[in-house]
């Protein structure tokens, strides 16, 4: 059974938010879009990426450690 999708969020090129679901996704990336816009954090929009992951929860499931 698949679920998700996870987000991850990048700034930089590193992750500052991981494991997000769409809802909360879409709260922290407005969020940051608005904040870079509005303070001096010595980054653009275009600094900003994100990641978009399908969760297989047979898999993880199933794993052996």
């Amino acid at each position: 059974m698949i679920t998700g999708p996870l987000y991850h969020v990048y700034a930089k090129g590193r992750c500052i938010y991981h494991s997000l679901s769409k809802e909360k996704f879409d709260e922290v990336w407005g969020m940051l879009h608005k904040l870079v816009d509005l303070l001096d954090l010595g980054m653009t929009k275009d600094d900003l990426q994100y990641e978009e992951v399908m969760v297989n929860n047979k898999v993880t499931e199933n794993a052996s450690y």
